[in-house]
């Protein structure tokens, strides 16, 4: 499937995040941007020298990424790829969503600012506020990833009585198989489910246990079959399908761990007539603990929040 034709890469990037951007260009017959943005300097804004004259130094830090853009694209040209570059001054996470939404860009991928782990976070401030507010979808890639990716993992929420939670489901089964196939991968597919007010329902035990077995075996029963439609319906054969019992933010990540996921593919979360609310705390909390590459991807009604005159 050839689903990105304008990607943005954000610059700087490590050799997996580039050789991914140069892939999926490739191999969708895309447009590739390569874009840094430089915050604005404050303070001393020229530097001096006895032996030259005063140089404006905000202008000498863009002249030099831009000489580094227009070096590293050379060769990506000569492969024949449409490739361009930009250097702006700004607040990068803006400056991307301004890029985003003036050129229509369908893909932005860049390098995790973290490092991951167990005390630090693997998404810094600018990949986090574009997966909030940015309308495309945004791919963040851990560094140190094997590449080609060996396990691909996409979160899903099958729930016939919202639509556009259905539309958000085939888009994430749809990138996730595509990226599967393009890698010679193994897709796993998850959902994460609890029973609706499961510790109200236990409460002062006015219910058996034996009773709320069988609700949670009813309610088992109903995922599993919404589960079989939805793969049965947007993946091919050979899919590893997980139905797991406990809260998403917990089990998902446990779940990407145990299996050592190269990339997790998944939704936001978007309340219609509300622009700009998305990822949750669920999604939130799954991006602080996971520690693979993730690709993020919002609802087709999604309004970014940042707007431009």
């Amino acid at each position: 499937m050839q689903r990105f034709k304008n990607i943005l890469l954000v610059h700087p990037c490590d050799e997996e995040t580039l050789t991914r951007a140069q892939s999926l260009a490739r191999n969708n017959h895309a447009t590739l941007t390569l874009m840094h943005v430089e915050r604005e300097l404050t303070g001393t804004s020229f530097i001096t020298s006895p032996d030259s004259p005063a140089l404006e130094l905000q202008g000498l830090v863009v002249r030099e990424y831009q000489s580094q853009l227009s070096e590293l694209i050379t060769p990506l040209k000569s492969e024949g790829l449409e490739v361009s570059w930009k250097v702006v001054v700004g607040t990068p996470f803006l400056e991307i969503i301004r890029e985003v939404i003036v050129k229509k860009h369908d893909l932005v991928i860049m390098t995790a600012e973290g490092k991951g782990g167990f005390k630090e976070r693997l998404f810094g401030s600018t990949s986090l506020q574009l997966m909030r507010k940015c309308p495309c979808p945004v791919w963040v890639m851990k560094q140190t990833n094997r590449n080609p990716f060996l396990r691909i993992m996409a979160a899903v929420d099958p729930d016939p009585a919202e639509n556009s939670n259905d539309e958000l489901n085939a888009l994430i089964l749809h990138l996730a198989s595509s990226l599967t196939e393009q890698d010679g991968a193994e897709l796993h597919v998850v959902h994460a489910w609890t029973l609706f007010g499961e510790s109200a329902l236990r409460a002062r035990g006015r219910f058996t246990e034996s009773e709320l077995h069988g609700f949670s075996q009813v309610e088992m029963a109903k995922r599993k079959s919404l589960m079989n439609a939805l793969i049965a319906k947007h993946t091919n054969d050979g899919v590893h399908v997980h139905l797991v019992h406990g809260i998403a933010e917990l089990v998902i990540t446990d779940l990407a761990k145990q299996q050592q996921v190269d990339l997790l593919v998944m939704g936001t979360v978007c309340r219609t007539g509300i622009p700009g609310f998305f990822i949750g705390n669920t999604a939130e909390r799954v991006l602080d603990e996971v520690n693979c590459s993730v690709l993020t991807v919002k609802p087709e009604a999604f309004q970014s929040p940042v707007t431009f005159a």
